[in-house]
């Protein structure tokens, strides 16, 4: 029997640079108060700023809210991460 796999939308909703709401997303990597990395249906997404924060989480839905001064948004196409496999190695494969 063949497993299908639901594609969710990706959505960037972003707030004077101040607050984001990403929908899409499968994992968040890492994080700390300069840089957010989560693995999106569209890519991995790099999040660059100052005093960041994410508010809220929720990996069923595929959801993440970030608040802080957002300075940069940017794009892999990095296929999806493989379990076991680190974020790092993924990202430079």
């Amino acid at each position: 029997m063949d497993e299908k796999k639901t594609v969710m939308a990706h959505r960037v909703l972003m707030n004077n640079r101040q607050t984001g709401n990403f929908s899409g997303v499968l994992d968040v990597l890492s994080f700390d108060v300069s840089e957010i990395l989560l693995e999106t249906e569209q890519g991995m997404l790099l999040i660059k700023g100052t005093d960041l924060h994410v508010n809220r989480l929720s990996l069923e839905k595929g959801e993440v809210d970030i608040a802080g001064r957002i300075d940069a948004l940017s794009y892999s196409d990095v296929p999806h991460a493989h379990k076991g496999e680190s974020w790092l190695s993924r990202m430079f494969r």
